[in-house]
């Protein structure tokens, strides 16, 4: 009878490792908190998530928190990355948006960059008459964060 347990109870633990899922989940306020700073998610619209090759989610409040984590970490260990469209408000890949540092809009941690779902987006906001330099992925790795530097 132990024998059968056994080959059921890793037959159950094995259906359990399937692929990792990658896409970002619900922010919960009441009880999420950023991964750097331990401040609440209490501005969604600007939240930022990490998800690690192990599949733990990783929550953010700014995306200047997600990059200063990201900048930390093994290489190796990072799954996938999201920040929120400072548009649409719906999760972009951090590797596929487009950035806009921008001084005087106002974010969490006070890093003032914005995420876009493409570069087209950015220059449009930025033609509405508002200030900021348009950016990719690649510069934010090397941005001079102000204040938090």
């Amino acid at each position: 009878m132990k024998k059968w347990t056994l080959i059921a109870m890793a037959v159950m633990a094995l259906a359990g490792c399937g692929e990792t899922d990658f896409t970002p989940r619900a922010i919960e306020a009441e009880t999420d908190i950023c991964a750097v700073c331990n401040m609440s998610i209490t501005h969604e619209e600007y939240a930022a998530q990490l998800i690690e090759q192990d599949g733990d989610h990783l929550v953010f409040d700014d995306l200047g928190c997600l990059i200063e984590h990201i900048n930390e970490m093994d290489e190796a260990e990072l799954g996938a990355a999201f920040i929120k469209d400072a548009q649409t408000n719906e999760w972009l890949n951090i590797e596929r948006a487009a950035y806009v540092y921008a001084p005087d809009e106002w974010t969490p941690m006070s890093y003032h960059v914005l995420a876009f779902e493409n570069a087209e987006a950015a220059e449009r906001w930025l033609d509405n008459g508002r200030q900021g330099e348009l950016l990719a992925l690649d510069d934010l790795y090397r941005f001079e964060w102000g204040t938090h530097h």
